[in-house]
């Protein structure tokens, strides 16, 4: 500390009431809008803006009928019963963590191409072209059923998208439907339906 000429000590610093303001959060931040949904930010990834925006409005449908789709699965997991209980628990709670894994790569993927990605539930449910199940709860053959239907619908619309993408050029876009959502979706929609058969004790 340096003396001041009343010989009383002076801080180099700032006074105590200028240094909590510094460190006191603003919680009153208000702005517009930095990007609206649907614009799309030019990046240097060799593709142009046309292209990118036709390739994030298939990938934000699709992130919508994923996110969905995850969201069934979480509400099956929990409101499961009947002699299938355990093993039917565990797997809706093992795809779930699945399509988390998809909800991200999808979502990242429209992020990369200028976009802005659908992240909230309204917007996801007024998106979604996966019908909506009832509130309560449903056998355990219905709720297999249900989650078979969306799982082809998912399936059905990103063959439909991945042509797209391909036919623009869109090679990364056509990757992440194929190699992503296909590929994951066949997969959990046969371990679905193997629990159908008419061997299987789950009947309505």
């Amino acid at each position: 500390m340096a003396a001041s000429k009343d010989g009383k000590s002076k801080s180099a610093s700032t006074s105590p009431s200028s240094s909590i303001k510094e460190v006191k959060p603003n919680l009153h931040q208000q702005s517009h809008e930095t990007q609206r949904y649907g614009e799309i930010i030019k990046l240097p990834n060799g593709l142009s803006e046309k292209v990118c925006k036709q390739s994030v409005a298939l990938l934000n449908q699709c992130l919508a009928d994923t996110i969905t789709l995850r969201d069934m699965y979480k509400k099956h997991h929990w409101q499961v019963v009947g002699p299938t209980f355990n093993q039917l628990h565990l797997m809706y709670d093992q795809h779930y963590e699945g399509q988390v894994l998809l909800v991200d790569i999808v979502a990242e993927r429209i992020q990369l191409l200028g976009g802005v990605a659908l992240a909230m539930a309204p917007d996801i449910a007024e998106t979604t072209q996966i019908a909506r199940p009832p509130r309560g709860r449903e056998p355990a053959a219905v709720q297999l059923r249900r989650l078979a239907e969306a799982h082809e619908q998912i399936i059905i619309s990103a063959r439909d998208a991945a042509e797209q993408v391909d036919k623009s050029g869109d090679a990364g876009s056509n990757d992440v439907f194929v190699s992503n959502v296909l590929r994951t979706n066949e997969l959990q929609v046969w371990f679905l339906t193997e629990h159908l058969v008419a061997a299987s004790p789950v009947t309505a």
